[in-house]
């Protein structure tokens, strides 16, 4: 069964938090203002540099011998990467001629998670229920139990069996023809393939001892099982129990690559452009020149989207943090909170967005003057749009309390009518044009026989003048 834990906030301690928060909001307004501000310059500087290095690169050759003639040029060349160094990993007695080598680790433990949920007061208080759930699991790291909130899995056992840490291996020394691959060059050889995992007999009688003395389990039970490019560290791979270890190992062997330097002697180095952006670049495989800077390019247009949007989020978090002190205060009464909820939401996405639009440009009028002044009109746009509709709106609300007394007193003179239609009290004779009651007659069921008359047709007749008649005397008098 799930450990829950209760906690209550008050309404004060919520204001608190939420003046707390507006600090932040606004460290995180300035942080992704910053952001947007860079990303700009940055994204705009790497594609000057890119183009300013394809204006000036050159086809190295054949990298078998030293192109003297290219010396100091931005050159793209393709050959094999070979090494003669040898890669070890001496926990485990392991050894390979490879550019790499890499072992990651993971550790069969007990996990803590948590699901928090939170139900807001008559007050202004809240209510947090925090539900924690354990489960096994393969983690990269140990995990402590100690730190655990159900009472009955805190300190429980989550030992490891031996503790090996993930770690990569490369090839300090790499050819590339007649020429020497540098660091920078190296790292980026990402060529993976599993390494299969072959220990040593003694290797392996040596660590079964050392797990055999620390734990009480049948001699004949071994606890190292190699197999493939994985060495599992347990009694039973198929069947994990706590502590047990998962180690994945691979390699990447010497191969052909692609690259994008300044030759230099026997070596190579970064390029410099003219804005102090650098390249140096590698890719496995044969790939063209106008394919790598192809690459860079999408790489920089990529990167410039994911930092813009973590930069307009940024924003909007400092906005709504900032606004959030708004919702508590009307925490009193849940319903019009949660409604304030959805403006400030609505508002922070709004001013979120026009805000990033006018850094962006503002930072695009140093490096890109027409898209700037074209962003900057969006956003004004954006802004009197919003302006507008919002003054229409007020303008409605107000319009509307000032209509309703306009109809209601027209309700009263309604009565007013029959006192002008005194007419029923006059002679007979105008109530013959009344006649239209006359077609109901042919109904009468005692003369069947008798052909229904014509209904009089007054329509030439001219009407009754009342002008002279004397006026009815008054009962009352």
């Amino acid at each position: 069964m799930a450990y829950q834990k209760v906690t209550t906030t008050s309404y004060g301690g919520r204001l608190k938090n939420a003046l707390q928060g507006v600090g932040m909001g606004f460290i995180m307004l300035i942080a992704g203002t910053i952001l947007l501000f860079w990303n700009e310059g940055r994204t705009v500087k790497t594609t000057r540099m890119l183009k300013e290095a394809q204006g000036v690169c050159v086809e190295l050759g054949d990298p078998a011998q030293i192109q003297s003639d290219k010396d100091g040029k931005m050159i793209h060349a393709t050959g094999n990467a070979l090494t003669e160094d040898i890669l070890t990993d001496g926990q485990f007695g392991l050894s390979l001629n490879a550019i790499k080598l890499t072992r990651s680790t993971e550790y069969y433990q007990w996990v803590e998670h948590q699901h928090s949920e939170t139900k807001d007061k008559v007050g202004g208080g809240q209510e947090t229920v925090t539900t924690y759930t354990y489960s096994k699991e393969w983690v990269s790291s140990p995990v402590s139990s100690a730190s655990f909130e159900d009472p009955q899995y805190r300190g429980i056992d989550n030992d490891i069996l031996l503790k090996v840490d993930s770690q990569t291996w490369q090839a300090q020394n790499v050819s590339f023809g007649a020429y020497r691959l540098p660091e920078g060059l190296i790292s980026q050889m990402s060529k993976y393939e599993p390494y299969t995992v072959e220990l040593a007999p003694e290797v392996i009688a040596d660590y079964e001892n050392q797990f055999h003395r620390v734990f009480d389990v049948d001699a004949t039970q071994t606890f190292m099982h190699p197999s493939g490019n994985v060495l599992y560290i347990g009694v039973n791979p198929n069947n994990p129990t706590v502590g047990d270890v998962r180690v994945t190992y691979k390699k990447v062997l010497p191969g052909e690559v692609s690259i994008l330097a300044v030759a230099t002697g026997d070596t190579f180095d970064k390029f410099t452009a003219k804005n102090g952006y650098s390249l140096m670049t590698l890719e496995d495989g044969a790939v063209t020149m106008d394919n790598m800077f192809q690459n860079e390019h999408s790489s920089n247009r990529t990167m410039g989207w994911i930092l813009r949007f973590l930069g307009i989020l940024l924003v909007f978090l400092g906005f709504k943090n900032i606004f959030n002190i708004i919702t508590q205060l009307l925490k009193v009464l849940p319903f019009l909170a949660n409604i304030a909820d959805l403006g400030i939401n609505l508002v922070a996405g709004v001013l979120a967005f026009a805000w990033s639009l006018v850094v962006i440009a503002i930072a695009w009028l140093f490096y890109r003057p027409l898209l700037a002044i074209i962003l900057i009109a969006a956003a004004v746009a954006l802004i009197w749009f919003l302006g507008k509709k919002s003054k229409e709106k007020k303008a409605a609300q107000a319009a509307a309390p000032a209509a309703a007394p306009a109809v209601a007193p027209a309700q009263p003179q309604a009565p007013a009518q029959p006192f002008q239609a005194q007419a029923p009290q006059q002679p007979a004779a105008p109530q013959q044009p009344a006649a239209p009651a006359q077609p109901f007659q042919p109904a009468t069921p005692a003369q069947p026989e008798a052909p229904v008359p014509p209904a009089p047709d007054f329509s030439d007749a001219p009407a009754p003048d009342f002008s002279d008649a004397p006026a009815p005397e008054d009962p009352w008098k």
